[in-house]
């Protein structure tokens, strides 16, 4: 890390919070080549575990920062059950299998992932990491973002930054600063989190034991790790629910503190909030300084990296010259919704897992395993049909039809390049824009003119093949070998426009190739 007087002063970005999502935000800024300062008060990774589970996209999201199956440990979750005493089973969700190349539902130890993120941050060396490092106060003058930084020691310096980040947790610094209110709610129930490592009866899964006496999400997590979260009655005081004597009545039914090793023990209260704008002029927020979700749906932490996903790259677009500052308007217009949603999502979860009294239980438990007797409600509730899709219905991109959805991200499959390499098919599309072909190389549809300007926007071209069909030599050409995209997804002799965040921009036959390129790059400069 660099001494004071070896800081750079002035930035592209500057990023405060090196949690993952400030550190996923450094790795993708990296990846452009995007001067990032990211400062974070703490001198290092918090140690105990918070944040445990992840999906498919928050797993597709890291890959994209460049991290692979094996730079952090994690469990793969095969079910999410929930149990009611009065009515048995209720609920069982199917999160065995992948989707985009990534397993549905994991859980995970947070400082081994923070600890790999870290690890890729620094290998960009556009990016510099300040710890101990506390913003004090920053001004945003319109042409750029001056932030007046203090040391641990005392010590204090400025740096100035065309825009700033705040990616600095639920009391965020930066939220405050742009007087942005925190809207919703704190749940007045207080949970205690038990962690424990070594558990005798280890299960393998995530179940709701969703009792009017005491709700119990439990779960397994890496490294012989499990975790309770009981919520405590009305009358029981944290301080008293901590003590060892309470903690081996709770953890009864599963063993006894003696037979397995009690990792972190502490009380949280849940809260489900979401500002009314996730942006201020060349201030952004990201993660849970910009909205905060119940942990019922496991969705909290996720929702950040589909922050960092989606602002980074429009970031690095701007700072590159690649597109008009406009283009960050449309970080809210997409992520606010969904963020919403998901908290709305987690909310009506938090009714199941924690019934008001035994009639709730059944009347709301029993509703439930009555709705999954009928198969098409079945399918909806076990397969993750309630959970908000990831699409957006406003944003950054070109309105119309065709057989992929714009403002949706494109699937994600297996390819196989001229080589014989295989490799997840996000790899071959570029930093910037990409202009993908199903069936045919856009490349050879451009006039001159319009491959020019592509060029010069940082744009790549790169085509997708049928499965066994004869590459041509261009290294720019891939079989899918999943039969993802051909033809299930889009007809042979069709384009479309991808974002880096992997979201469809734009589409059309091959035929009108200058004039997808033409009205995307107009998009990008309005």
């Amino acid at each position: 890390m660099e001494t004071d007087s070896q800081a750079r002063r002035d930035v592209d970005v500057l990023v405060v919070g090196y949690g993952p999502v400030g550190a996923t935000i450094a790795c993708l800024l990296g990846q452009y080549g995007v001067r990032v300062l990211v400062i974070d008060k703490s001198p290092d990774v918090y140690g105990a575990p918070r944040a445990i589970a992840l999906d498919n996209e928050a797993l597709r999201v890291l890959q994209m920062a460049g991290l692979d199956e094996v730079s952090f440990e994690r469990v793969v979750i095969p079910f999410v059950r929930m149990r009611c005493p009065y009515v048995g089973e209720f609920s069982r969700v199917n999160t065995s299998g992948a989707i985009d190349g990534h397993p549905k539902l994991v859980t995970f130890f947070q400082p081994d992932l923070e600890r790999a993120l870290r690890a890729k941050v620094a290998e960009h060396g556009t990016v510099q990491t300040r710890l101990g490092v506390e913003l004090q106060s920053f001004v945003d003058h319109g042409g750029g973002v001056d932030a007046a930084l203090q040391l641990a020691d005392g010590r204090a310096f400025t740096v100035r930054a065309k825009y700033l980040v705040g990616a600095d947790g639920a009391s965020s610094f930066v939220r405050g600063a742009i007087g942005q209110e925190f809207d919703g709610q704190t749940y007045p129930e207080d949970w205690l989190i038990v962690d424990a490592r070594h558990v005798p009866h280890p299960i393998d899964h995530v179940e709701f034991l969703c009792d009017p006496h005491r709700a119990v999400p439990h779960m397994v997590a890496p490294g012989q790790r499990e975790r309770w979260e009981f919520l405590l009655r009305p009358g029981e005081k944290p301080e008293d629910m901590e003590r060892p004597g309470a903690i081996r009545e709770l953890l009864k039914p599963w063993g006894t503190p003696e037979e397995m090793q009690i990792e972190r023990t502490a009380v949280y209260r849940f809260h489900a909030r979401c500002c009314d704008a996730f942006s201020k002029g060349r201030v952004f927020l990201a993660g849970d300084a910009a909205h905060v979700t119940p942990p019922f749906v496991g969705q909290g932490l996720v929702a950040g990296f589909r922050d960092a996903a989606n602002l980074s790259w429009k970031l690095a677009a701007v700072t590159k010259g690649h597109a008009t500052p406009t283009i960050l308007s449309s970080y809210d217009e997409e992520r606010r919704p969904h963020a919403k949603a998901m908290i709305g999502l987690a909310k009506l979860m938090g009714h199941l897992v924690m019934p008001k009294n035994a009639f709730a239980a059944v009347l709301n438990h029993g509703l439930v395993r009555t709705l999954r007797l009928f198969p098409p409600l079945r399918h909806f509730l076990d397969d993750l049909g309630i959970k908000p899709k990831n699409r957006f219905r406003r944003g950054l991109f070109v309105r119309g039809g065709g057989p992929l959805v714009r403002g949706g991200q494109l699937p994600q499959g297996l390819v196989r390049d001229a080589s014989g390499a295989t490799r997840l098919s996000d790899v071959i599309l570029g930093p910037g824009l990409t202009l993908l072909g199903f069936g045919v190389d856009p490349s050879q549809r451009l006039t001159p003119d319009a491959a020019r300007a592509w060029t010069a926007a940082g744009g790549t071209v790169a085509q997708i093949a049928q499965r066994g069909r004869p590459l041509h030599q261009a290294g720019n050409a891939f079989e899918d070998l999943d039969d993802v995209f051909i033809p299930a997804a889009t007809p042979i002799g069709w384009l479309a426009v991808i974002r880096p965040d992997q979201v469809v921009l734009h589409q059309g036959p091959v035929a009108e190739a200058d004039r997808v390129v033409r009205e995307s790059l107009a998009l990008m400069n309005a």
